[in-house]
């Protein structure tokens, strides 16, 4: 049997694994801007917002890391605001996880999300320890 050829940490350090050339690193606002314009009854998901910034932006990906510590600010500056006594809010609960996930993380937990969304029209089944939006897919927002 043949030895197989190993690469060395050089070769390793050098190989760029086709990653992306371009990246944004968005703006809080600018993902709050985007999560603004998801219409009542339908739905976005973290990666649809980061591929519209992208777009915008003319690069080949947005960063998953700030775009989601972002979409969590907004959650809150909008409950916030809510709780100020202000109608015109960012629909937070209309932004989910990769996969139709609910974000636990967002303002009243998964209680609160599942409460919106239904009253919105949108069914959210929990699927081990996650709570799933079913078909979040054919609900998409044109971003």
């Amino acid at each position: 049997m043949a030895a197989r050829s190993r690469k060395s940490w050089q070769q390793k350090l050098a190989d760029s694994k086709d990653l992306p050339k371009t990246m944004v690193i968005p703006s809080p606002r600018e993902v709050d801007q985007v999560m603004r314009r998801v219409p009542k009854g339908r739905l976005a998901t973290i990666d649809e917002i980061r591929a519209c910034l992208a777009k915008k932006h003319g690069t080949d990906i947005a960063c998953p890391m700030t775009t989601g510590i972002f979409a969590w600010i907004a959650a809150h500056a909008a409950a916030e605001a809510k709780a100020e006594g202000k109608k015109d809010i960012t629909p937070y609960w209309r932004t989910l996880k990769s996969g139709g996930e609910l974000n636990p993380k967002y303002p009243g937990g998964i209680p609160a999300l599942k409460k919106l969304l239904a009253a919105e029209g949108h069914k959210v089944l929990k699927k081990g320890g996650k709570f799933l939006v079913p078909d979040f897919d054919k609900k998409l927002a044109s971003l």
